[in-house]
C-alpha cells in the first residue's frame, strides 16, 4: 500500500551557524526519507530555519545587525553543508516565511473553531539585565 508521508527534523535555531548535530539528524532523515521514496511512497521532506526568539534578537545586536540580516547569513551558510552530505530536502523555508505564516495561521484557525484551542494566560520571569527569560538562563546554566 503506498502511504504519503509528511518529513521534517528539528529546526535549527537561526542564531548560530550549523553543526554535526544538525547534519547528524538531517542524514538519518534523508536516509529514511530516501528508503521510503524507493518503496514507492509519496514523501514531503521539509525544513526550515527556526528564526524566532530573543537569542536571535540578542545575537544579531552584538553582531551590528538586524535579526533578518543575521538569520540571512545563517540561512546562506545552510547551503554548503547540506550540498557537502548530499542532504535533499524538499522545501526548506523559515519560521517566518510567508508560506509558513499562512499555514499556521490558517492550522490555528481551524483547531480554534473545532473547539481544540485551549486559551491560558502564564506567567514568565524576565532578567532585564541578561535580556532573557528565567528558563533560557536555566538551560543555558546561568
Amino acid at each position: 500500500m503506498r502511504r504519503r508521508l509528511f518529513v521534517t527534523t528539528a529546526l535549527p535555531y537561526a542564531n548560530g551557524p550549523f553543526h554535526i548535530g544538525h547534519i547528524m539528524e538531517y542524514i538519518q532523515a534523508d536516509i529514511w526519507v530516501r528508503f521510503q521514496r524507493m518503496q514507492g511512497h509519496e514523501v514531503h521532506f521539509i525544513g526550515a530555519d527556526d528564526a524566532h526568539g530573543a537569542p536571535i534578537m540578542l545575537a544579531a545586536e552584538k553582531a551590528g545587525k538586524s535579526p533578518e540580516q543575521f538569520i540571512a547569513e545563517i540561512a546562506k551558510g545552510r547551503k554548503q553543508y547540506l550540498d557537502g552530505f548530499h542532504i535533499e530536502f524538499d522545501n526548506w523555508h523559515s519560521t517566518h516565511s510567508k508560506e509558513n505564516t499562512e499555514l499556521s495561521q490558517d492550522i490555528y484557525r481551524k483547531l480554534d473553531k473545532a473547539g481544540l484551542v485551549y486559551k491560558k494566560a502564564v506567567e514568565q520571569f524576565f532578567d532585564p539585565v541578561k535580556g532573557m527569560y528565567l528558563a533560557d538562563r536555566y538551560i543555558k546554566g546561568e
